[in-house]
């Protein structure tokens, strides 16, 4: 069982940066592959970036290219999402997720939120305009 526990959350500006933690609760943290999603109000959750095992593949939806970074610290068991330039639709409950995609660059399967077994409780996002 491996428990995730986002933090870093919480209620910016427009255009103003923020930095997500996931921290998980195993010795097999390299082996996943991890994700964040987000799911605002009356929407149904999306991929917003995946990184793999190792660091080396790293994953974006279109609406967060190059505003987004994702990255790990296999040695702290934390998944990082640096968030810059944010935007009102922005807004939205972020999620931590842990998936055995091994080697996988299949970017239908990462993307997949079927394809994680292991999700945190969420943190708020909220960004006003």
């Amino acid at each position: 069982q491996v428990q995730l526990v986002e933090s870093g959350g919480g209620l910016v500006q427009a255009g103003a940066s923020l930095r997500l933690s996931c921290a998980a609760s195993t010795r097999a943290f390299n082996w996943y592959t991890m994700g964040w999603f987000r799911q605002a109000p009356g929407k149904e959750r999306e991929f917003v970036a995946a990184i793999s095992w190792s660091g080396g593949s790293k994953f974006y939806a279109d609406s967060v290219k190059d505003r987004f970074i994702i990255t790990r610290d296999n040695a702290k068991d934390t998944v990082y999402l640096q968030m810059n330039s944010l935007k009102a639709e922005d807004t939205a409950v972020y999620y931590c997720a842990a998936g055995s995609l091994g080697a996988s660059r299949n970017s239908a399967r990462i993307s997949s939120s079927n394809e994680y077994e292991y999700w945190g409780q969420g943190t708020q996002v909220t960004v006003s305009s």
